[in-house]
């Protein structure tokens, strides 16, 4: 019996998580986490019977506890219910599939705790690459992504000795659908609206990662996790926009060789892979068809119309603080969209302002990167206010 711990189960990737454990019997939920959605969470509980339960808000883990009464259930709450989570000695596997940077303290503490991470969560390597990395190697855990594109180069790179990784490939080549608007000028995204940016032509996804997909900025954090995943330079880096989303990744070698991934766009496989690794098990569902599909097609990114992307290349390349201020600075951009107080446009726009006025911190601790984040959402707060919002949303 495996044995696993879940930060996020109420959301989009948790959700799935739970569903592969259904179907495994021999996979088991110990522990579990959300933010507030207390009536989801109650449901969990009642069906997989975890031991704890964490709610991120105070009031939800008192509504929860009311709802549970009845179970053999211990519920807390904030960050001190993530961080008992995360270090359960009961514990193998922890999947991080809860939200933002708050995910990063927890996954420190479960690898210092010797648990495999299951990781869903971007911005703990995004941000805190430069300490998860060297930490889980001296501790002796696997960091098993959870990303499709990033388990389709972890499987491509299946048989190469990790030590000469960096010198055998050539290119990762990373895949990207393109997005609701592939193909469209900039001139033509002044207008987009949020429903606009919330069709994603082949995923389901929640709705900040869905516009992140819309201008590429989500492509751009996945560069700056492969970087640390495979730890290869940001210049054997390259996006490809391939908008079938049937090749979730690839891996070109010091010989030439590609070697990809291909699979129908479904999250389920990714996170299977990673709570069974090393070994595959069956997975019910559709399956490529190469006669029906009939082709693939590749194209370049549109970096002009969408230069969220550039931007990533450059706060990678940068490093130290750098890709927080991105990141930060696009979860506040893009709050502010979804809230219709700025135009779609300008989540770029104010991404490369924030990196511009930042002052880099070269090799930051947790702390410093912490602060970093309150400085780009304090910057971007400040921008919108002066002088970002138009008129008629500031009367």
């Amino acid at each position: 019996m495996k044995k696993i711990a879940v930060l996020g189960s109420t959301g989009s990737i948790g959700i799935q998580t739970l569903e592969i454990l259904r179907r495994n019997p021999d996979l088991q939920a110990v522990a579990l986490a959300a933010d507030s959605n207390v009536e989801r969470m109650e449901e969990q509980i009642r069906e997989f019977r975890p031991r704890v339960v964490a709610m991120w808000r105070q009031e939800a883990a008192h509504d929860l506890r009311v709802r549970v009464a009845d179970l053999d259930v211990r519920i807390l709450s904030g960050m001190e219910g993530l961080l008992e989570i995360a270090q359960l000695p009961e514990s193998q596997v922890l999947v991080t599939a809860i939200v933002g940077m708050i995910g990063i303290g927890p996954t420190i503490a479960a690898i210092r705790a010797g648990k495999d991470i299951a990781l869903a969560n971007k911005e703990t390597l995004v941000t805190a690459g430069h300490i998860i990395m060297p930490l889980a190697r001296e501790q002796g855990v696997s960091i098993l992504p959870v990303d499709s594109e990033h388990s389709a180069i972890f499987q491509s790179l299946r048989g190469e000795p990790e030590e000469d990784r960096e010198r055998k490939i050539e290119k990762i080549l990373l895949t990207a659908s393109g997005g609701p608007f592939r193909g469209r000028t900039k001139g033509e995204l002044v207008n987009i609206q949020v429903e606009d940016a919330l069709k994603h032509p082949n995923w389901a996804m929640g709705r900040k990662i869905t516009v992140d997909s819309s201008t590429l900025v989500n492509k751009g954090l996945e560069l700056m996790e492969a970087r640390w995943l495979f730890g290869v330079g940001t210049d054997k880096i390259q996006v490809v926009v391939h908008p079938q989303s049937i090749v979730h990744s690839a891996v070109q070698f010091e010989d030439g060789s590609i070697i990809a991934q291909l699979g129908v766009p479904d999250m389920r496989l990714p996170i299977q892979y990673a709570l069974t690794y090393p070994h595959r098990r069956p997975m019910a569902g559709r399956r490529v068809d190469l006669f029906e599909l009939g082709s693939l097609t590749f194209e370049r990114p549109d970096t002009d119309t969408f230069p969220g992307l550039g931007l990533a290349y450059q706060a990678s390349k940068t490093g130290g603080t750098m890709p927080t201020v991105y990141n930060a600075a696009n979860e506040r951009a893009v709050e502010l969209f979804l809230d219709g107080k700025i135009g779609y446009l300008q989540i770029a726009d104010l991404i490369g302002e924030a990196m511009e006025s930042h002052e880099v911190i070269a090799d930051p601790k947790v702390e410093e990167i912490l602060d970093t984040e309150v400085w780009a959402y304090e910057f971007i707060n400040g921008k919108v206010q002066d002088h970002a919002l138009p008129r008629r949303l500031r009367s």
